[in-house]
């Protein structure tokens, strides 16, 4: 196996993983501010009051984008679409079983197990978890596709438009964009229309989570270009430079 074909396999693995979390551990809410240890801050958007409140999944959000633009740089278009596409078909996997999980009847004795840990029920604890996520994966996959198919578009735009010069304004430009549109799609299809949210408050949801995100662009910047470092390294020049000009020949 070729040294492309294992990076291949590596990134596309690790960009899976990372999506794939980021649908099961995003039902937890938790606090920004009271994780770094400081009262939580209270402003207002659309006269709705928001702190830094966000789901458990943009933790790990960095990676995709890292991932993301990685894949981009050295496969190309379709090197990113079809690891999308593939990622969109995991996850609905991945729930189907759940789903099925959740309907399986519970043994008597493990719906109690834990009472002496707080939890009466381990059965709705399951149920409440992991359901709670299939609400809104229909949306989340939609805003998925629709943020990477754009993300990829977006960086191979700049990319000819600087002719390879300026990694940091393809991939810090491309992300911002296709996560907001990811942001707003995800937050009015799951909230707006699933679960009749008012407008104003799906705006500033959807704005207060698009800040983070876009924050997070810009402080993964540098972190990407060490990671192309490590990644020419492993490559050697000759063949990251093959692999490059591959995909300019193919745009």
């Amino acid at each position: 196996m070729s040294k492309k074909e294992k990076l291949f396999i590596v990134l596309g693995a690790f960009f899976i993983a990372n999506a794939l979390l980021a649908e099961f551990i995003g039902v937890k809410i938790f606090s920004l501010e009271r994780t770094l240890g400081f009262q939580p801050l209270q402003y207002h958007l659309f006269n709705i009051e928001l702190s830094l409140t966000y789901t458990a999944g943009v933790i790990i959000w960095p990676v995709v984008f890292i991932m993301t633009d990685v894949i981009n740089e050295y496969y190309g278009e379709k090197g990113v679409q079809f690891l999308s596409y593939l990622a969109a078909g995991i996850i609905s996997y991945a729930f189907i079983v759940v789903y099925l999980a959740i309907h399986t009847v519970p043994a008597e004795w493990w719906v109690t197990i834990n009472v002496d840990k707080g939890i009466p029920d381990m059965n709705a604890a399951y149920q409440g978890i992991f359901g709670q996520g299939m609400n809104i994966i229909y949306a989340s996959l939609v805003a998925f596709i629709m943020g990477q198919l754009i993300d990829v578009l977006i960086f191979q735009k700049i990319k000819n438009a600087t002719k390879g010069k300026y990694l940091w304004l393809r991939a810090t430009g491309s992300t911002i964009v296709s996560q907001a549109i990811h942001s707003f799609v995800v937050i009015f299809l799951a909230f707006y229309i699933a679960a009749g949210w008012d407008f104003d408050r799906v705006m500033a949801v959807a704005i207060n989570n698009y800040i983070y995100k876009f924050i997070l662009a810009l402080c993964t910047t540098p972190i990407l270009y060490v990671v192309h470092i490590l990644l020419d390294n492993f490559l050697g020049k000759t063949l990251s430079h093959e692999m490059r000009n591959q995909i300019e020949q193919e745009d």
